[in-house]
């Protein structure tokens, strides 16, 4: 082959390569718990974040690429979450990642989104201080599209001694970091209202039987409870009343609408409520179109998103992400922050239209105006009323 061949080759290869690398995808992770307790909130997140990928790949992707997900199951344990999250940035090199679900894991494993400046968009894990880690650094690479335990905390002290009326609340807390700071955030309300909870009691992940702590809250004279777990432990506090023939109400965080519950506690989890940034009902064409669209690719057993808050929030970190990428025209982790602590143009979302969601000061896209309270009722959520 002569020079003049071997140039030709070598610039035509080169012009492949350089085209290749032009429509090279941009990797986002995908971190959450698939297996597990946790897991109808993890699988709930990362097909509502398919779908929105699907959507945004269909209409020709962002800055003309492709999104890819590079999903990983934490376990929800939080080394695992940090094994994830050195793989996704050292191995994978995402853009940014979108998920988890447990406080802890997140808690563990963001620092590294922070030190190697790739933001991460916390689109279910609820404990306070998860946006706060590192708000005291130049930059804070950490945001969240969930209601925060300041929230809910709130809420549910207003709806169960505000709204309802009740005086005497025991608090029941899993031992789980997400568990034991939302105890301290209601207990921290409770106390702005001057009253103190006549039990608080405290389980642990796989516990079958709450039968002592009840007994201590119902000997106490408790006239309400409030809840603080994951997983499906939740449905032995509402088992464990039934047997003990002690009924008053449950009020509690937005995990008491996971399937897992609503499944475990049939008749008995009827009448429970807690907060909820969005419940599975197409009272608007964007929802209704989600709806559909989340049933028609995954099938339900009865239709019914195993955790629809999860899934919508999944759906709608996509979306955030995306348009503050198309915003900064840049993958690189400071410009793609600084879009989202300033988005010029509304995202239309399933649980809201975000207008600024974000500031330099301010990386929680949720507050009290997007967050109503959900009922179950006959194996439903539905807006409680």
């Amino acid at each position: 082959m002569n020079f003049k061949v071997k140039a030709l080759v070598a610039g035509v290869a080169l012009g492949f390569s350089m085209s290749g690398m032009a429509a090279e995808p941009i990797k986002i992770g995908v971190s959450g718990p698939f297996t597990g307790g946790s897991a109808p909130m993890g699988v709930s997140m990362r097909d509502g974040v398919r779908l929105a990928v699907n959507e945004i790949n269909a209409k020709g992707g962002v800055l003309g690429r492709k999104i890819e997900l590079v999903e990983r199951d934490d376990e929800a344990k939080n080394e695992r979450g940090v094994q994830v999250a050195q793989e996704l940035i050292n191995k994978e090199h995402v853009v940014a990642t979108v998920g988890y679900i447990n406080t802890g894991v997140a808690l563990a494993s963001q620092r590294f989104y922070q030190q190697a400046k790739i933001p991460v968009m916390n689109n279910v894990a609820t404990g306070s201080i998860v946006t706060k880690q590192f708000a005291n650094q130049p930059e804070n690479y950490i945001f969240r599209n969930s209601a925060n335990d300041t929230i809910q905390s709130a809420m549910i002290v207003e709806e169960a001694l505000g709204r309802r009326g009740f005086k005497k609340p025991a608090i029941l807390a899993d031992s789980t970091n997400y568990g034991q700071l939302g105890r301290e955030d209601l207990e921290k309300v409770l106390d702005k209202k001057g009253v103190k909870p006549v039990a608080v009691e405290k389980y642990n992940i796989g516990d079958v039987d709450m039968t002592a702590q009840l007994l201590r809250a119902k000997q106490a004279g408790a006239d309400v409870v409030l809840t603080y777990g994951i997983g499906p432990e939740l449905a032995q506090i509402a088992n464990g009343m039934q047997k003990l023939g002690w009924k008053v109400p449950i009020v509690g965080s937005w995990t008491l609408a996971m399937a897992n519950f609503i499944d475990n506690a049939g008749k008995n989890g009827d009448g429970t409520r807690m907060p909820q940034t969005f419940i599975q009902n197409p009272d608007t064409p964007k929802r209704k179109a989600f709806i559909d669209a989340y049933v028609k690719a995954y099938n339900p057993p009865g239709g019914r998103m195993p955790s629809a808050v999860s899934a919508a929030q999944g759906y709608d970190s996509v979306y955030l992400l995306a348009a503050a990428i198309q915003q900064a025209g840049s993958t690189e982790g400071p410009k793609i922050a600084a879009a989202l602590e300033n988005l010029k143009a509304p995202v239309e979302g399933v649980v809201a239209t975000y207008n600024k969601p974000y500031s330099h000061t301010d990386h929680e896209a949720i507050n009290f105006d997007n967050t109503k309270f959900g009922e179950v009722r006959d194996g439903h959520v539905v807006l409680a009323k």
